[in-house]
């Protein structure tokens, strides 16, 4: 097989021949990682409750739990892409994620339970979204966000092929059965899949290693450190070091926070609407049909300005997404969310991959990554319990709409701020 051209070509032709096989084991591995996805585990979450008699409290909490755990080992995990061969490494990450679909279809504690759902978020929505995100923003330079973008492609797509299957499956054959087919799927269509995408990946692999050589030693040359320069090489622990980064992290989290929130409480907020959640489930359709457009023309934003000047950009859909929902009654609003919250994600996908790579270089990038990713699951962990015990609380869905709106406005004032001191540094 003929080893895969250097990504770099800057024409929107010639950067789609650049490396399309890369292209397309990004798109693949987010479509996957759907799996791990709170939205596609809470559509099987009411009948979960009813198995294990858990409450909405309790349930969120059970699941902000084993987030929370993935969280942590996705600190140390996640920086293992940068040793490992990308073959071995993916081929490990989807067997751990197809054992996991077929635990969940067999669990019958508690205990099994929160193991499925830790294994379900640490392979699924941590490491191979990980996995793909990195890749990209690592191997390709010029049309970066592009590059990104188009990998982000998968998410929708798994959006809006998923959850209309999975409530298909579960009304034939039951929400156990459906996560065994999801084992199944995996490890028979998807493996083989990825393997394939990824051959010829020993020249690509060599071809950056000598890239960042040759940075290195002109950086020595100058008397840098590394960080010197636009995109130099930046450690883990540089990152933690500096202050513009907390800056523009609450803006960065503000999405997963708000969206995993809302989605694991979906079927509350379906019976509180009085809407079907058959119809709930097909408006993922507008979901998907506007992140797509929005995450391909937010990367030719990047591609042209810069991830970092892009940044007070991302955020302001999800503020009219959460009032939009608060207000309106009509089963219609649902569309209208998931079409403007769609954008957002399909934006806020493109900048969380380009933006630490722009800023802080790819030498490194796994490890910052697994960071900013691990501390995304944080937040997606966080939100299920915090709003499951303010609906326990008796709080109205409307009135917790409105605070995460609220969040979202602060995180666009923080990111205007963030903007302008990682510009002039550049």
């Amino acid at each position: 097989m003929a080893d895969a051209p250097t990504a770099q070509a800057g024409a929107p032709a010639g950067f789609l021949r650049a490396d399309p096989k890369l292209l397309g084991f990004g798109l693949s591995a987010a479509f996957a990682s759907s799996f791990g996805q709170t939205y596609f585990i809470a559509l099987s979450g009411g009948e979960i409750r009813a198995a294990f008699e858990l409450s909405h409290g309790g349930f969120g909490a059970l699941y902000s739990l084993a987030t929370l755990a993935s969280a942590g080992a996705l600190i140390w995990t996640g920086k293992l892409i940068d040793k490992l061969d990308l073959r071995l490494w993916t081929a490990a990450i989807v067997f751990g994620l197809a054992a996991a679909c077929a635990l969940m279809s067999r669990a019958e504690s508690l205990l099994l339970l929160g193991l499925a759902l830790f294994m379900l978020r640490h392979f699924g929505q941590g490491l191979l979204s990980h996995t793909g995100a990195t890749s990209l923003a690592r191997y390709f330079t010029a049309g970066r966000g592009r590059a990104v973008g188009i990998g982000g492609l998968g998410y929708p797509l798994g959006e809006a092929v998923f959850p209309l299957a999975a409530v298909a499956v579960m009304a034939w054959a039951g929400w156990r059965e459906m996560w065994l087919l999801c084992a199944a799927v995996m490890l028979v269509g998807f493996l083989p899949a990825q393997l394939a995408l990824l051959g010829g990946h020993g020249a690509r692999q060599r071809r950056f290693l000598e890239r960042m050589a040759a940075e290195e030693r002109a950086d020595a040359a100058a008397g840098g450190d590394g960080r010197n320069r636009a995109g130099g090489s930046w450690t883990r622990a540089q990152v933690l070091r500096d202050p513009r980064f907390y800056l523009v992290l609450p803006a960065v989290l503000a999405p997963s926070f708000i969206i995993t929130g809302i989605f694991f409480h979906q079927v509350h907020l379906v019976a509180v609407k009085g809407w079907s959640m058959t119809a709930y489930s097909a408006a993922f359709v507008a979901y998907a049909a506007a992140t797509a457009p929005a995450g391909l023309a937010y990367g030719a934003l990047i591609d042209r300005i810069g991830a970092a000047r892009s940044l007070p950009y991302f955020l302001p859909p999800m503020a009219v997404a959460c009032v939009l929902l608060a207000l309106g009654e009509h089963w219609l609003t649902i569309w209208l969310f998931m079409a403007v919250a769609g954008a957002n994600a399909g934006m806020t996908q493109t900048l969380s991959s380009a933006l630490w790579a722009e800023v802080y270089g790819v030498r490194h990038l796994g490890a910052i990554r697994a960071l900013t990713t691990a501390l995304m699951v944080f937040s997606t962990a966080a939100s299920p319990a915090a709003l499951g015990l303010l609906i326990d609380a008796g709080v109205t869905m409307r009135t917790i709409l409105l605070l995460c709106a609220g969040y979202a406005i602060l995180g666009v004032g923080l990111s205007i701020l963030g903007r302008g001191r990682y510009a002039r540094a550049a």
